[in-house]
């Protein structure tokens, strides 16, 4: 068993307003997760705490056995995160924001794949031009891009399909599910349920910042093949 992120009694605070309280979860090599639950649950909160962007968390986070806290390069390795669109440097071009990258993990020149999916997404055309001459969707899809970069054992998407147009989002889609079938970890944050009933083989369930519930493959699988239940229904119910 490839643990490859394990949170151990993870919390965090802004002031005096507990966000993440008490959090422990094992990420496996192929797993395809989706964090789900209301806004200010704490998703966004939980995928900066493991990419070790957010400071002052309590318990601990392990990428690939690296503590994120005591070793935060090695960890960093490991992971892929997808770049917030409006974090993007809209002076450089698409293509140079890609080769910074790269560089930056040790790939050399932008990777095949890399280019190729920019191709199934239509962004090859705006790749000579300044990221601040992109539209949302296209910033969305370049900050994508750099987290998929170099084929990472686990990959961290804060709401990956906002602004993607229906093309590219089954795309991404198809993308991670290819990732998760090849041994990555891919942890998403959500609020497309539909994605997290159809691709997805585990589901948490976050509720003002602690763990609500967990549906595992059987459960997702069960789901699917129900005639009348769904995730949104099963998600209601936990919560009532």
């Amino acid at each position: 068993m490839n643990v490859v992120l394990e949170i151990a009694n993870l919390g965090f605070a802004h002031g005096k307003h507990r966000v993440l309280s008490d959090i422990s979860l094992r990420f496996l090599a192929g797993d395809y997760v989706a964090l789900v639950g209301p806004n200010g649950a704490g998703k966004s909160t939980l995928l900066r705490c493991c990419a070790g962007i957010l400071q002052g968390a309590t318990g601990s986070i392990r990428i690939a056995g690296h503590g994120v806290g005591h070793d935060p390069v090695a960890a960093r390795r490991h992971l892929g995160l997808a770049v917030d669109p409006n974090q993007l440097p809209g002076l450089l071009t698409g293509r140079e924001v890609l080769s910074l990258w790269a560089h930056g993990r040790g790939l050399g020149d932008i990777p095949g794949s890399t280019l190729q999916l920019a191709e199934s997404w239509l962004l090859a055309p705006m790749l000579d031009r300044r990221v601040d001459q992109y539209s949302l969707g296209t910033r969305q899809k370049l900050g994508i891009l750099v987290g998929l970069m170099g084929e990472p054992p686990l990959l961290l998407l804060d709401e990956p399909l906002n602004g993607l147009d229906p093309r590219s989002a089954l795309a991404l889609k198809v993308e991670l599910q290819r990732r998760a079938e090849q041994g990555a970890c891919v942890v998403l944050a959500t609020h497309a349920l539909e994605v997290a009933e159809r691709f997805v083989n585990r589901a948490i369930l976050l509720v003002e910042g602690a763990v609500q519930a967990e549906w595992g493959r059987s459960d997702i699988d069960a789901i699917r093949d129900h005639p009348t239940r769904s995730l949104e229904e099963s998600m209601a119910s936990a919560m009532a």
